[in-house]
């Protein structure tokens, strides 16, 4: 069978499969399998088993599991309902005020945890029953809140960028630094539309008559609610950027930074510990699963000749690079409303990387553009990730079509974040460059 042929089986075939319904893992793991016993020969079958123990033994891949423990502490541990009453102290009387403070909040949350279900559902429960009952548009409630919930996918310590970077073979700790600046531009972004809708549509997001201005005594100390925060983001994000920790020590010292405040508030329980180690053990055994399968089945298309076929394809074509970056961010979207980010990533970052180096394009760079187009696909309709999030929060007279409506804005602003990154490399690679020169 010749290697173009084979190149559309597999692909034809996973695409149909996952349009199925099917669970990801068992698709690639069963696709794996039938495809080394048919296309090349059962002996083969050892390549799985490498592949499996390649992933078991891998060291880098420690930093998950404990950043997912980190993040489901703290979401237990009363630090996200303090920030929140702090922004809204602050920001309260402010037109669009709530607005600004969730994103706001979503980026430190982002900045302590990395995991984007964490910040979606707890604004979903604290945010936005405040947003509504003062009057906010549903949809920009909705919309600030999905998109604000992403900046996780950036943001380090990011999970994704950790799965991304050990995939790509890069430096894990520059690319969980690299995506700092760029989350902060995101961010900018939608505080900017906020603001903006608040002076053109001031009905979207009217000003609550019965809040008082807070005195500012009040607000000053509100702002504890910051402390623990900080220091957890100086500590995870310092010992990574100056070289004092490695990601996965920078993990551990994470979770035991996330213990204090819950020890302090006194909701340090033998209860909360065991919900927070299931709550891990089951986000971490999907993401391994995951993986496993998504190896095997890169490794049989490596195998089969299907990377070379591609690369010999795209050598071929006589356009400019930059097109065929494009087309490759448009695939990711795209994927992005069918698949989950997770089988985006190891699906796709051994079929690109090759061809992100035969283009002469920055290996670091690319995978920011990739983990923003992942955001744009984390809230593009029917499934992306944060859309189901957030569904679970949503009052009854709320349906998902106001969903939809509302991250139709914030989609085209993580465009043209995309579109600033990509015409400015440097706005992600001064941050790793400073690294590692130290």
């Amino acid at each position: 069978m010749s290697p173009n042929t084979i190149l559309l089986l597999m692909f034809g075939s996973l695409t149909l499969f996952m349009l199925s319904g099917l669970p990801i893992a068992f698709v690639l793991g069963g696709l794996s399998l039938l495809f080394i016993v048919t296309l090349w020969e059962p002996s083969a079958v050892i390549v799985l088993v490498l592949q499996i123990y390649d992933t078991m033994k891998s060291e880098a891949l420690l930093a998950i599991p404990l950043f997912i423990l980190m993040a489901c502490i703290l979401q237990r541990s009363g630090v996200i309902e303090d920030l929140y009453k702090a922004m809204e102290l602050w920001f309260g009387r402010l037109r669009g005020g709530l607005a600004i403070g969730t994103v706001i909040i979503c980026v430190v949350m982002a900045a302590m945890t990395g995991v984007v279900g964490a910040a979606v559902t707890a604004m979903g429960i604290l945010a936005l029953p405040e947003m509504l009952r003062r009057g906010y548009k549903p949809e920009l409630a909705l919309g600030t809140i999905c998109a604000s919930g992403t900046l996780g996918i950036l943001i380090p310590p990011s999970v994704l960028t950790i799965v991304y970077a050990v995939t790509a073979q890069v430096s894990i700790g520059q690319m969980l630094i690299a995506g700092l600046i760029p989350g902060l531009i995101l961010a900018t972004l939608y505080i900017a539309y906020i603001v903006v809708v608040g002076w053109l549509k001031p009905d979207w997001v009217p000003l609550d008559p019965s809040t008082r201005q807070a005195p500012w005594r009040d607000k000053i100390v509100a702002l504890r609610a910051l402390v623990f925060p900080s220091l957890l983001i100086v500590l995870i994000l310092g010992s990574i950027f100056f070289g004092i920790a490695t990601p996965t020590e920078s993990a551990a010292v994470g979770v035991a930074g996330a213990i204090l405040p819950a020890m302090l508030k006194r909701k340090l329980t033998l209860p909360m510990l065991s919900q927070a180690g299931v709550d891990t053990l089951k986000a971490t055994s999907m993401i391994l699963w995951i993986t496993l399968g998504a190896k095997a089945y890169v490794a049989i298309f490596t195998g089969l000749g299907g990377a070379d076929t591609l690369l010999e394809f795209i050598k071929g074509m006589e356009v400019n690079r930059w097109w065929i970056l494009a087309a490759m961010m448009l695939l990711l979207v795209f994927l992005g409303t069918v698949l989950d980010e997770l089988g985006i990533i190891l699906l796709t970052v051994p079929v690109f990387l090759p061809i992100v180096r035969l283009l002469g394009f920055d290996e670091i760079w690319f995978g920011v553009l990739y983990a923003i187009t992942i955001q744009m696909g984390y809230i593009s309709p029917p499934f992306g990730y944060t859309l189901f999030y957030i569904k679970g929060t949503l009052p009854r007279h709320i349906g998902m079509g106001a969903v939809y409506k509302g991250i139709i804005p914030f989609f085209f602003l993580q465009f043209i974040g995309l579109l600033i990154c990509a015409a400015f490399p440097d706005l992600i690679t001064w941050l790793p460059k400073l690294m590692a020169s130290r």
